[in-house]
């Protein structure tokens, strides 16, 4: 697929056939798409927890606000910042900035991968990190940012919601 077809095709699933499961390749090769993400000083300040087990989806998505749909994805991807390796390098008054952007660009990155894969996804970032972070038993250094679930669509999506004219959203400057 090429990227601008990805680009178009990527859609919010919220409804995942629970009969097919992602295999483990498919997910490793997901994860080497997001780790080749931009990051700023090249921290790479990102971690990545995989949950299949159904118990565990479904104690993840309680901590999702209002999005339990997740539990029915046969994969979730839990993505990490660590702003201690950021700020290593950056200090404490950008670590969290840096570790933010750094690690959406690596979802970006697995969100565009899977549906290039023939995968559906879900960018979730309304959650409550420490009870997450207390479920997983994240080391303290470890920030849960977001959770993408992993699947194959029930049904697509209907048509994208319209996009702001970029003419809407920039501004050329001489």
């Amino acid at each position: 697929m090429e990227l601008w077809d990805a680009l178009k095709r990527r859609r919010s699933v919220r409804e995942f056939d629970t009969e097919r499961d992602v295999p483990p390749e498919m997910v490793l090769q997901l994860l080497e798409a997001a780790i080749l993400a931009p990051t700023a000083g090249d921290r790479q300040p990102w971690h990545f927890v995989i949950v299949r087990e159904a118990k565990l989806r479904q104690a993840v998505a309680r901590t999702a606000l209002r999005q339990g749909f997740i539990a029915t994805a046969p994969v979730m991807v839990i993505v990490c910042g660590e702003p201690g390796r950021s700020g290593a390098r950056w200090g404490t008054l950008l670590a969290d900035v840096h570790t933010i952007q750094d690690t959406a660009a690596a979802a970006q990155n697995l969100l565009l991968a899977a549906t290039d894969a023939g995968l559906d996804s879900c960018w979730v970032s309304a959650l409550r990190e420490d009870e997450l972070s207390k479920l997983l038993k994240l080391p303290e250094a470890l920030r849960p940012l977001i959770i993408i679930p992993l699947g194959y669509t029930l049904r697509r999506p209907g048509s994208r919601p319209p996009r702001r004219p970029v003419a809407q959203v920039s501004t050329f400057m001489g």
